[in-house]
Protein backbone atom coordinates (compact mmCIF):
# COMPACT_ATOMS: atom_id res chain seq x y z
CA UNK A 1 0.00 0.00 0.00
CA UNK A 2 2.46 2.40 0.42
CA UNK A 3 3.74 1.68 -2.55
CA UNK A 4 0.67 2.89 -4.17
CA UNK A 5 0.41 6.20 -2.06
CA UNK A 6 3.78 6.82 -2.78
CA UNK A 7 3.42 6.85 -6.49
CA UNK A 8 -0.02 8.70 -6.05
CA UNK A 9 1.89 11.61 -4.83
CA UNK A 10 4.91 11.47 -7.12
CA UNK A 11 2.41 11.38 -10.34
CA UNK A 12 1.06 14.94 -9.48
CA UNK A 13 4.19 16.43 -8.39
CA UNK A 14 5.89 15.18 -11.46
CA UNK A 15 2.78 16.07 -14.05
CA UNK A 16 2.76 20.16 -12.45
CA UNK A 17 6.49 20.12 -12.72
CA UNK A 18 6.31 19.08 -16.82
CA UNK A 19 3.27 21.76 -16.91
CA UNK A 20 5.35 24.55 -15.70
CA UNK A 21 8.18 23.70 -17.77
CA UNK A 22 6.27 23.94 -20.92
CA UNK A 23 4.49 27.42 -19.83
CA UNK A 24 7.85 28.44 -18.84
CA UNK A 25 9.27 27.38 -22.41
CA UNK A 26 5.92 28.91 -24.11
CA UNK A 27 6.59 32.36 -22.41
CA UNK A 28 10.15 32.59 -23.15
CA UNK A 29 9.87 31.91 -27.07
CA UNK A 30 6.99 34.98 -27.16
CA UNK A 31 9.22 37.38 -25.23
CA UNK A 32 12.66 36.58 -26.41
CA UNK A 33 12.71 39.15 -29.01
CA UNK A 34 11.84 41.88 -26.67
CA UNK A 35 14.54 44.61 -25.16
CA UNK A 36 14.32 44.94 -21.58
CA UNK A 37 14.00 48.99 -21.55
CA UNK A 38 11.28 49.05 -23.64
CA UNK A 39 8.32 47.85 -20.79
CA UNK A 40 9.72 50.08 -18.20
CA UNK A 41 8.66 53.72 -17.19
CA UNK A 42 11.72 54.52 -19.34
CA UNK A 43 10.39 53.13 -22.02
CA UNK A 44 7.49 55.37 -22.52
CA UNK A 45 9.46 58.04 -24.46
CA UNK A 46 10.29 55.62 -26.97
CA UNK A 47 6.19 56.00 -27.33
CA UNK A 48 5.44 59.30 -27.32
CA UNK A 49 5.37 61.35 -30.45
CA UNK A 50 7.52 63.81 -31.18
CA UNK A 51 8.93 65.85 -33.67
CA UNK A 52 12.12 66.14 -32.60
CA UNK A 53 14.33 68.04 -34.35
CA UNK A 54 11.95 68.86 -37.43
CA UNK A 55 10.57 71.22 -35.41
CA UNK A 56 12.91 74.58 -36.62
CA UNK A 57 11.92 73.22 -40.36
CA UNK A 58 8.32 74.03 -39.99
CA UNK A 59 6.71 77.15 -40.97
CA UNK A 60 4.01 78.85 -40.03
CA UNK A 61 1.49 80.39 -42.35
CA UNK A 62 1.35 84.11 -42.43
CA UNK A 63 -2.66 84.45 -42.63
CA UNK A 64 -2.09 88.62 -42.86
CA UNK A 65 -2.24 90.04 -46.41
CA UNK A 66 -2.09 86.38 -47.47
CA UNK A 67 -5.84 84.95 -47.62
CA UNK A 68 -6.12 81.18 -48.14
CA UNK A 69 -9.62 80.36 -49.92
CA UNK A 70 -10.47 76.54 -50.79
CA UNK A 71 -8.93 73.45 -50.77
CA UNK A 72 -6.30 73.71 -53.79
CA UNK A 73 -5.23 77.26 -52.54
CA UNK A 74 -1.87 76.22 -50.79
CA UNK A 75 -0.24 75.16 -53.93
CA UNK A 76 0.77 77.50 -56.03
CA UNK A 77 -1.09 79.02 -58.64
CA UNK A 78 -2.87 76.02 -61.10
CA UNK A 79 -1.52 76.12 -64.61
CA UNK A 80 -4.06 75.15 -67.58
CA UNK A 81 -2.83 71.70 -67.71
CA UNK A 82 -3.69 71.33 -63.61
CA UNK A 83 -7.12 72.88 -63.80
CA UNK A 84 -7.44 70.22 -67.23
CA UNK A 85 -7.05 67.61 -64.54
CA UNK A 86 -9.21 68.95 -62.07
CA UNK A 87 -12.01 69.14 -64.79
CA UNK A 88 -11.70 65.69 -65.56
CA UNK A 89 -11.92 64.36 -62.69
CA UNK A 90 -15.04 66.55 -61.96
CA UNK A 91 -16.53 65.43 -65.25
CA UNK A 92 -15.58 61.49 -64.87
CA UNK A 93 -17.45 61.68 -61.48
CA UNK A 94 -20.41 63.31 -63.31
CA UNK A 95 -20.85 66.57 -61.95
CA UNK A 96 -21.47 69.67 -63.42
CA UNK A 97 -18.97 72.52 -63.58
CA UNK A 98 -19.96 76.04 -62.89
CA UNK A 99 -17.97 79.14 -62.63
CA UNK A 100 -18.25 81.69 -60.28
CA UNK A 101 -16.46 85.40 -59.74
CA UNK A 102 -16.25 87.66 -56.95
CA UNK A 103 -14.43 91.06 -56.31
CA UNK A 104 -13.32 90.32 -52.46
CA UNK A 105 -13.37 85.99 -52.52
CA UNK A 106 -14.04 86.18 -48.39
CA UNK A 107 -17.03 86.37 -46.90
CA UNK A 108 -18.03 89.72 -45.59
CA UNK A 109 -21.15 91.52 -43.83
CA UNK A 110 -21.38 95.61 -44.36
CA UNK A 111 -25.43 95.42 -44.30
CA UNK A 112 -26.13 93.50 -41.00
CA UNK A 113 -24.47 92.06 -38.01
CA UNK A 114 -26.36 89.18 -38.79
CA UNK A 115 -25.92 85.94 -41.93
CA UNK A 116 -27.76 86.81 -44.68
CA UNK A 117 -28.33 86.70 -48.63
CA UNK A 118 -25.74 89.35 -49.71
CA UNK A 119 -22.64 88.89 -46.57
CA UNK A 120 -20.59 87.34 -49.03
CA UNK A 121 -20.89 83.95 -48.80
CA UNK A 122 -22.73 83.73 -52.65
CA UNK A 123 -20.58 84.44 -55.34
CA UNK A 124 -22.05 85.51 -58.77
CA UNK A 125 -21.93 82.84 -61.44
CA UNK A 126 -20.42 83.21 -64.59
CA UNK A 127 -23.11 82.32 -67.22
CA UNK A 128 -25.15 79.55 -66.65
CA UNK A 129 -23.89 75.77 -64.72
CA UNK A 130 -22.38 74.12 -68.08
CA UNK A 131 -24.57 71.02 -67.91
CA UNK A 132 -23.73 68.41 -70.38
CA UNK A 133 -20.43 69.10 -70.67
CA UNK A 134 -18.31 66.82 -71.63
CA UNK A 135 -14.69 68.02 -72.42
CA UNK A 136 -12.56 69.90 -69.79
CA UNK A 137 -11.58 72.16 -72.60
CA UNK A 138 -15.13 73.85 -72.82
CA UNK A 139 -14.80 74.69 -69.28
CA UNK A 140 -11.02 76.15 -69.60
CA UNK A 141 -12.55 78.20 -72.47
CA UNK A 142 -15.35 79.81 -70.32
CA UNK A 143 -12.67 80.15 -67.33
CA UNK A 144 -10.31 82.37 -69.85
CA UNK A 145 -13.48 84.27 -70.99
CA UNK A 146 -14.51 84.78 -67.08
CA UNK A 147 -11.06 86.06 -66.53
CA UNK A 148 -11.07 88.65 -69.64
CA UNK A 149 -14.49 90.14 -68.90
CA UNK A 150 -13.27 89.81 -65.14
CA UNK A 151 -9.54 90.88 -64.19
CA UNK A 152 -10.31 92.07 -60.99
CA UNK A 153 -12.09 89.01 -59.13
CA UNK A 154 -11.16 85.70 -57.77
CA UNK A 155 -12.54 82.90 -60.28
CA UNK A 156 -13.11 79.66 -59.01
CA UNK A 157 -14.94 76.26 -60.60
CA UNK A 158 -17.15 74.30 -58.46
CA UNK A 159 -19.03 70.89 -59.34
CA UNK A 160 -22.26 70.39 -58.61
CA UNK A 161 -23.88 66.84 -57.83
CA UNK A 162 -27.17 67.56 -59.43
CA UNK A 163 -28.83 64.04 -57.89
CA UNK A 164 -27.50 64.72 -54.58
CA UNK A 165 -28.37 68.09 -54.55
CA UNK A 166 -24.89 69.46 -53.27
CA UNK A 167 -21.57 70.64 -54.23
CA UNK A 168 -18.90 68.29 -54.23
CA UNK A 169 -15.91 70.19 -55.01
CA UNK A 170 -14.49 73.69 -55.59
CA UNK A 171 -10.74 75.31 -56.19
CA UNK A 172 -9.91 78.77 -57.17
CA UNK A 173 -8.83 79.27 -60.91
CA UNK A 174 -8.17 82.95 -60.80
CA UNK A 175 -6.77 85.36 -57.99
CA UNK A 176 -6.33 89.26 -59.10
Amino acid sequence: MAAVTSSAVVAPVAFKATVEASAASSKSVSFSGLKAGVAGPNGLAAKTVSNGSRVSCMKVWNPIGNPKFETLSYLPPLTDDHIIKEIRYMLQNGWIPAIEFDPSGVVYRENNSGPGYYDGRYWTMWKLPLFGCTDASQVLREINECKASYPGCFIRVLGFDNVKQVQCMSFIVHKP
